[in-house]
């Protein structure tokens, strides 16, 4: 069962840049920051709200770091803006299943590793009324020094 918004996606050509417009004009800090080789993109989180499942709200700022990567090719026909919106659920899997179940195509046999160890997969935006849509189930996490940017 989907139980929140997890996350919404912005593609940005400038990741430090946005990240800065975030704080400066809304008070927002990035909770983590890494890079996804695979996914070849630089990436923020920026919390905005826990929720009562123990999750939380983000802002993913995604900055690519090779043109040819899934938001690289993005930005390149769209410019800046939203790119998904991630759903968070307590079993990925199943909830991918029942989805598929219902004919929305899901990109991804199996899930994959996401930002800071959650399992994701991607529905297809021409299934979702033209929104790329992710499902998210959260990984445990203890934030540590370097989780912080």
């Amino acid at each position: 069962m989907l139980t929140r918004i997890d996350h919404i996606g912005i593609a940005c050509f400038d990741l430090d840049a946005t990240v800065e417009f975030y704080r400066a004009t809304y008070g927002f800090e990035v909770e983590h920051t890494e890079v996804n080789e695979e996914q070849g993109v630089r990436e923020a989180m920026i919390r905005i709200s826990g929720t009562d499942d123990g999750g939380a709200s983000y802002l993913q700022l995604l900055e690519p770091t090779r043109e040819d990567s899934a938001v690289g090719k993005w930005l390149a026909k769209n410019g800046e803006g939203v790119h998904h919106i991630a759903f968070g659920t307590g079993d990925v899997d199943t909830d991918a299943e029942a989805v598929r179940d219902k004919g929305v195509r899901v990109l991804y046999q199996e899930p994959r590793i996401g930002t800071m160890g959650s399992r994701i997969t991607f529905l297809h935006p021409k299934d979702c009324h033209g929104v790329l849509t992710e499902l998210v189930t959260s990984a445990p996490h203890t934030p540590d020094a370097g989780d912080k940017a």
